[in-house]
């Protein structure tokens, strides 16, 4: 029998939302029989003749299917802020699993969601809000970060109670500060344990 996975789904277009997964993930290998799976999708295409914009790579991050999502015992997703909201790539990704919506697959699982923005005000706190709302309606039982984490209080980047975040001015992914580092982690950490309690109690 294979452990229970926490998948971390997530988009990144320069790399600061892809470290942020790395960190999420690093925290779920924290807890004893739970393993982190990271998943990226596909960018989208802006011609009208198709969806997404390139075949599958020969390397880089794998891209998530719905087998993935389906049989998670939890999910961190994260994107990148695009105006105060989630990156099309991944709307795009989540707004193809209404089958799962359908057969109720996420119901009662535990999710999270993270961010990065390129600018300190970018929109952290209303792209992680409106990433929660597909999960609520997939029945997902969200976490966020706990004002007992004091990382929340020190940080003067990225962090917040509704999920880890970040502050990437860029060009190209920037170095993510230690409260930013710990607050990603606690997230991994708690959404593992919180997926081995369930499993324990069903």
């Amino acid at each position: 029998m294979t452990d229970p996975y926490v998948l971390i789904l997530y988009y990144s277009r320069h790399g600061s939302t892809e470290a942020m997964a790395r960190q999420v993930a690093r925290g779920v290998s924290h807890v004893k029989g739970v393993e982190a799976r990271l998943r990226t999708v596909p960018a989208v295409s802006a011609e009208t003749e198709r969806a997404i914009i390139a075949d599958v790579p020969d390397e880089g991050p794998v891209y998530c299917d719905h087998e993935d999502l389906s049989g998670c015992a939890a999910l961190a997703l994260g994107s990148p802020t695009r105006f105060g909201n989630m990156a099309a790539a991944l709307k795009y990704f989540i707004d193809s699993t209404s089958s799962m919506w359908i057969s109720g697959a996420l119901i009662d699982k535990p999710a999270a969601v993270f961010t990065s923005t390129s600018s300190l005000h970018g929109g952290q706190e209303s792209t992680l809000l409106s990433m929660m709302l597909p999960l609520f309606h997939h029945g997902m039982l969200l976490m966020g970060v706990p004002y007992s984490d004091g990382n929340l209080g020190k940080t003067r980047s990225g962090g917040t109670p509704y999920g880890p975040s970040a502050f990437a001015p860029g060009p190209g992914p920037s170095k993510l500060e230690k409260e930013e580092v710990a607050i990603a982690r606690l997230l991994g950490q708690r959404l593992a344990q919180t997926a081995l309690k369930l499993a324990v109690a069903t």
